[in-house]
């Protein structure tokens, strides 16, 4: 029967269940990835677990998210991570050396293989033809450990491309149009996967842009073939050798279907403050601008400065506006220097940040109160960009640098002829800064470095019998993992420290609720209630272990974000859904909610009552958890049930 690469690539790595959309499968993971915003807990857990080498084909380490170093936390936990790479057998990618996800793509992505990555855009991977997964650290930490990764096999949403993008359109404005069409809910339970004649018009790089951002689609991941243009750029990198071909099958069926023309497009731009809020740029123009910001793990390529730096030459930024430039990896850094853009850039007013996530994270550049900011970042969610009153827009290198020419939100193609970007003479390779895995002789000799910042887990207690929850939060539709748990400067340096992190998770929404909760900690726990598309972004396990850690014992919403919803079964979170979503209405903040039996309930039924104390309300619930993950709930979270099951050889 024919298949779709996606097919290929799950079939090839299936190790139990069958592949029938939405029953739950278990895939052999290759690669690992970690970054340090999340790489940390990987690292406490993996120590959990009593791990002692990691079990991977290949596992990663790098350091992009938390580089500005005002105090010790920040270099602490870099050198703690330093130290787990080499005691467990990792690759380590030194701060500065950039981004996780074009540093993994330059130096280990591979056709045909499997990646699983702490961090929500490890999709980014699959413009290499590889099924690449963004996951909670737990899951990551137990792939590394050897088990399979547990995942409901998606529906493959096949995507034609035809035609050859206009001039002054690039590949952001290709994510942008399927944001646009589709949502931040459009991808759920989906692989996007590309094809068709337009594809031969995308560079490898440019499928990143797209593959990135499929995370802002709410996907399980993002796959393009594996074909010439994947030749193209594993050559440029001098490991032509990793390339195999891996091309959808004549006839190849899709469950889901859409088609753009590439032709047709033009430049789009997302408004505040969702990546799906999509228009023509066209329709906000002359809009003032305080910022315009290139670079991030969604526009990381070469083509993707250099555009910006050519449209600057010989030319001065508006006085008004901050030009950010945020490069992606130190290799793509040297390039731009060794072709004279580097000082283009600089002439023309901009301010070079080191190769890192940065901005994106919220890790300096925040825009001033209320000011419009234009990134070629992935996410725009409220106060992400470290400035809580912020106004960040979502575009190409080409919108964010006309407008920052003009210190107005503007279309690029009034600038004239569209500047040709050549690739670089000679394409950098230099890795030495990334540290080889130590052999296991001289591994098991090394000791953590751990500074005093860095917490050991909290101890998870098991499932009980009744649950009786005061509802201490109720929040809307689209709530992202970032207003759950900030990131940025002030809270992403406490990471590696559950009890400290703890006070400011939901202080974006509702300041008073790690007080209310510290106040009940040790009487049976809470429950909070959501609406649509709850635990959105960010794939960071911190937005469950810290409420975790102070009672949380029951999320109930009306449909949960995929990574979030797993991430809340692996630390002894119940995820229900409202049977029937009108009646949200019916449950208020401060209500009491009752559920008896709830271990048996879980095993013998995918329904459960609980009942509103004192209003006698019943409200039927719905749980979409494997025979696996009850015994993981009951057992009060993963590494509890890892212990009681360890790996057969």
């Amino acid at each position: 029967m024919p298949m779709n690469v996606t097919q290929k690539l799950i079939q090839s790595h299936l190790h139990e269940g069958e592949m029938i959309p939405g029953q739950e499968i278990a895939l052999k993971i290759d690669q690992t990835l970690c970054q340090d915003a999340t790489g940390t807990l990987v690292m406490l857990e993996l120590e959990a677990m009593g791990v002692e080498r990691v079990q991977t084909e290949l596992s990663a380490q790098y350091v992009d998210h938390n580089l500005i170093q005002e105090d010790f936390k920040n270099a602490d936990d870099h050198l703690f991570l330093q130290s787990a790479a080499e005691r467990f057998g990792l690759w380590f990618s030194r701060p500065g050396n950039g981004v996780s996800h074009p540093v993994h793509m330059e130096n280990f992505g591979k056709p045909g293989k499997t990646l699983l990555g702490s961090d929500s855009h490890t999709c980014a991977a699959g413009c290499l033809g590889m099924l690449a997964i963004g996951a909670g650290g737990l899951e990551v930490a137990t792939a590394m450990a050897g088990y399979p990764m547990h995942v409901k096999m998606p529906k493959v949403f096949g995507v034609k491309l035809k035609g050859k993008l206009p001039d002054w359109v690039s590949a952001k404005d290709v994510i942008l149009e399927m944001l646009r069409r589709h949502s931040v809910k459009g991808g759920v339970n989906c692989v996007i996967e590309y094809y068709g004649p337009g594809l031969k018009n995308l560079s490898a790089m440019d499928r990143h842009v797209i593959a990135n951002m499929g995370a802002e689609l709410g996907a399980t991941g993002t796959v393009f073939p594996s074909d010439k243009e994947t030749l193209k750029f594993l050559k440029s990198q001098q490991r032509e050798k990793d390339w195999v071909e891996l091309v959808a099958d004549k006839g190849a069926k899709y469950d889901l279907h859409d088609e753009i023309d590439l032709s047709q497009l033009e430049p789009l731009i997302a408004k505040p403050s969702s990546p799906d809020k999509v228009v023509p740029v066209r329709e906000v123009l002359g809009q003032d601008i305080y910022q315009a910001y290139v670079g991030s793990s969604a526009n990381p390529g070469y083509r993707d400065f250099a555009i910006a730096a050519l449209m600057v030459k010989g030319k001065r930024i508006h006085p008004g506006v901050s030009f950010d430039v945020n490069p992606s990896s130190r290799n793509g850094l040297e390039e731009l220097a060794n072709e004279g853009l580097l000082t283009d850039l600089i002439h023309a007013g901009a301010r070079i940040h080191q190769a890192g996530c940065n901005g994106c994270i919220g890790m300096g550049q925040a825009p001033a109160t209320g000011r419009n900011s234009l990134r070629t970042v992935p996410r725009n969610f409220p106060g992400r960009s470290g400035t809580q009153e912020d106004s960040v827009f979502l575009c190409s290198p080409e919108v964010a640098t006309a407008s920052a020419l003009k210190g107005v939100i503007a279309d690029p193609r009034e600038l004239g002829a569209y500047p040709k970007v050549k690739l670089p003479r000679k394409t950098i390779v230099n890795r030495e800064m990334l540290q080889a895995p130590l052999s296991p002789e001289k591994a098991r000799h090394v000791k953590l470095i751990k500074g005093p910042n860095i917490a050991s887990l909290p101890i998870l207690r098991p499932l009980t019998q009744e649950l009786r929850l005061p509802v201490l939060l109720k929040v809307g539709d689209n709530i992202s993992t970032d207003e759950i748990m900030p990131a940025g400067a002030r809270v992403l340096p406490y990471r590696s420290n559950i009890p400290k992190i703890s006070e400011f998770v939901f202080d974006a929404i509702d300041e008073t609720y790690h007080k209310r909760a510290q106040e009940r900690h040790g009487e049976g726990g809470h429950a909070i209630v959501g609406g649509e598309n709850y635990g959105q972004g960010s794939s960071r396990e911190h937005a469950v272990l810290a409420p975790r850690y102070l009672g949380l014992h029951a999320v109930i919403s009306k449909t949960f974000a995929r990574i979030h919803w797993q991430n809340l079964v692996n630390f002894g979170v119940l995820p229900l859904v409202l049977k029937n979503p009108a009646e949200y209405n019916k449950i208020s903040q401060g209500d009491v909610l009752v559920m008896k039996h709830v271990p048996e309930t879980l095993k013998k039924s995918h329904e459960i009552i609980a009942t509103i104390e004192g209003k006698g309300t019943e409200i039927p619930l719905l749980h979409a958890l494997s025979p696996r993950q009850v015994e993981i709930l009951i057992e009060g979270g993963l590494i509890n049930w890892i212990k009681k099951h360890p790996r057969k050889n």
